[in-house]
């Protein structure tokens, strides 16, 4: 069982370690217990693509810094195939199926726009949003001020763990 994260760099402005970001949303996933075939796309690119997907799928006009995608909401239903009619002989969804959770797609562009604004370093402000778009992969929000504490304090609580260590922060 393994989690796959296909990580693309589809733009020059910043040059990005896609392996390193792939990690890092590795890590992550495994820390909020995604388990079995999990398959994530992490994509960086251009400020004329993300404006067109925030358009396409948001309504919104304009670039911004992370877009989540999610795919399957839910795992398939647990049980045995070919009916799912409870446990017993055969093969378990969980076994075999793949879940494809999703896409986040950053732009680096603006990264670097909010990295200058809040006086962080550049790639402090990727791990942030390879975090944060993960966990919208996996149903975390900010719609109101409880989930908006909540979601920071546990994007904080990993950042620290996978990504700080070393950094001196």
């Amino acid at each position: 069982m393994t989690i796959d994260v296909f990580a693309a760099d589809e733009q020059q402005a910043h040059p990005m370690d896609v392996a390193r970001w792939a990690e890092l949303a590795r890590q992550v996933l495994v820390a909020r217990g995604v388990k079995g075939e999990t398959e994530v796309s992490l994509l960086f690119v251009d400020e004329d693509a993300i404006a067109a997907l925030n358009e396409q799928f948001l309504g919104k006009s304009g670039p911004t810094d992370v877009l989540s995608f999610p795919i399957e909401d839910e795992p398939g239903p647990s049980g045995r195939s070919p009916d799912f009619g409870g446990t017993g002989p055969g093969t378990s969804s969980e076994q075999g199926a793949l879940l494809l959770l999703g896409d986040v797609v950053i732009c680096p562009v603006v990264a670097a726009r909010n990295a200058e604004e809040h006086e962080v370093p550049f790639e402090d402000e990727v791990a942030l949003l390879v975090v944060h778009g993960l966990l919208h992969l996996l149903g975390m929000d900010h719609e109101n001020d409880a989930e908006a504490e909540r979601m920071e304090a546990l994007e904080q609580q990993l950042l620290k763990r996978f990504y700080r260590v070393g950094h001196g922060a």
